[in-house]
């Protein structure tokens, strides 16, 4: 299983931004070029997309705070 993480956006450790939108379902398939969710923090927007293809499973809802670094869905 591999993790996608909040993408570190800021050199300040404690940080926490917001998962904008998911372009994708749990249990899509993906690729590595599938753009699955936007994410800000501060005045910066960010694509993710992930390392590896497989299944996805999304473990943070629209709208919510994360620290950057957190597994935000896995790839199976």
């Amino acid at each position: 299983m591999t993790d996608i993480l909040f993408p570190r956006m800021s050199d300040d450790d404690d940080a926490t931004g917001v998962l904008v939108t998911w372009f994708v379902e749990s249990g899509e398939q993906v690729q590595p070029s599938t753009l699955v969710a936007e994410v800000a923090m501060d005045k910066v927007d960010a694509e993710v997309y992930p390392e590896t293809g497989g299944l996805i499973t999304l473990l943070v809802d629209e709208g919510a705070q994360v620290a950057q670094g957190t597994p935000i869905a896995n790839i199976a």
